[in-house]
């Protein structure tokens, strides 16, 4: 079957992953809150879970990206978040999550660096920038259709949209087994490939593309700092409405209404912001795509303490809009930034590794904050922001390098120009 152009998968895949990402997300933690009955302590642990087994499994499967195909790496791992999805809510139990983690993380793992260095290698360094951002666009538009959808379906069943996002994925792999082109990348041929010796040299590679660049180390330590503070939100968030300000009470409407509403709004409010950054961002521009990173890092840190510290739930809403904001805009830039500064044949692989930085991250970072939310989510809140703020400081010397190296590059175009002096 004939393949389709890449930009335009790209664009559907983003559909298709969104829509069905959608229905499982908008009901997940409801699900896990209120089905299952999960404390702070097993909700960060469901967390934890995942990103041991991304720990694990993050580097082989980048390695086996670049070295064999970034296409069917991206295929099979789809295929497994799906399946994870169906495992989940098979039986409501503190186990079936677990288990259903664990697949996922390992088809997570087959996606996230071979997805992007995919993309990267078929549509051009050029066109990359917007590729991430239109896709970013497709998913938040999308993603308005997920919302209700969820909401209608978990009204009848909290586990329902979870079974269909996760039968959704399973389509989509489908749809990137019989139209996605792979054409960027050359696979070894078969007689070639020595399996420990080529992942051997391929990951060797990585490194030394990792050591010989401060500002991609720097970038690796963001990740690492992103990581430690995530998992306490990613888990307590939606609890601590739940449970601190008794959200469907004061509404007056159930939970996943609540949360699908929330969700729509925030997701109209990111599609107007990423149109703006097409518009006015320079994606070639390293000074600027630094420097949004790191006022969108400072809203998320502002946020997550004021999340915890809010006395009332109109307050806790409006700190949540400001870190939800923030932090989906922050992808887009970021994946720019660190894939100008990566070399094609290494490129699944460091992006696997800044993947495992935050799966270090959350491994260690998730369990203490939950310990701490056991006695206190909001004290587990404030901790998250704390953690996150060094990322600031890093953030900005990678901002000062930016500016520096751009100052030196327009002094040496000005000096080389006729008649500049």
């Amino acid at each position: 079957m004939k393949k389709l152009d890449a930009f335009r998968v790209h664009l559907w895949y983003s559909g298709l992953g969104s829509f069905g990402g959608t229905l499982v997300w908008t009901a997940m933690m409801v699900y896990q809150v209120q089905v299952v009955g999960l404390t702070p302590l097993q909700l960060v642990l469901v967390g934890t879970t995942m990103e041991v087994t991304a720990f694990l499994f993050e580097i082989p499967t980048g390695i086996v990206a670049d070295v064999y195909s970034r296409r069917l790496s991206t295929i099979i791992g789809v295929f497994l978040i799906g399946a994870a999805y169906l495992v989940e809510v098979s039986v409501p139990t503190f186990a079936a999550l677990i288990v259903g983690n664990i697949i996922w993380s390992i088809g997570y793992t087959f996606t996230s660096g071979a997805y992007q260095a995919w993309l990267v290698d078929e549509v051009g360094q050029e066109r990359a920038g917007a590729a991430f951002i239109r896709g970013g666009q497709v998913s938040r538009l999308v993603s308005l259709l997920g919302i209700p959808t969820a909401v209608a379906l978990g009204t009848i069943y909290l586990g329902l949209p979870v079974i269909v996002g996760g039968l959704i994925h399973i389509v989509a792999a489908v749809y990137l087994l019989l139209f996605m082109p792979e054409t960027g990348f050359t696979p070894i041929p078969a007689p070639d490939r020595n399996t420990f010796q080529k992942m051997g040299d391929t990951f060797s590679a990585g490194l030394k593309v990792i050591r010989g660049r401060p500002k991609l180390m720097s970038i690796l330590a963001v990740g690492l700092f992103f990581g430690l503070f995530s998992e306490a939100w990613d888990r307590l968030w939606q609890a601590h409405l739940i449970r601190s300000f008794n959200i469907a009470g004061v509404f007056g409407l159930p939970t996943i209404w609540i949360f699908g509403i929330m969700d729509a709004i925030l997701m109209v409010i990111g599609f107007t912001g990423l149109e703006i950054m097409r518009r006015r961002l320079d994606t070639n521009n390293p000074v600027k795509l630094t420097r949004m990173v790191f006022w969108l890092t400072a809203v998320m840190v502002a946020g997550i303490i004021a999340y915890g510290l809010s006395p009332g739930l109109g307050v806790a809403l409006i700190a949540w809009f400001f870190f939800m904001i923030a932090r989906d805009l922050i992808g887009a830039p970021l994946d720019t930034w660190t894939n100008q500064h990566i070399d094609s044949n290494v490129r699944a692989t460091v992006l696997s590794m800044r993947s495992q930085t935050d799966a270090i991250g959350q491994i260690v970072g998730g369990p203490p904050l939950g310990l701490i939310g056991q006695q206190s989510v909001r004290l587990a809140f404030i901790a998250s922001g704390v953690v996150l703020s060094p990322a600031l400081l890093i953030l900005n010397w990678v901002r000062a390098r930016e500016k520096r190296g751009a100052l030196v590059v327009e002094a040496e175009v000005v000096e080389v120009t006729p008649g500049s002096d």
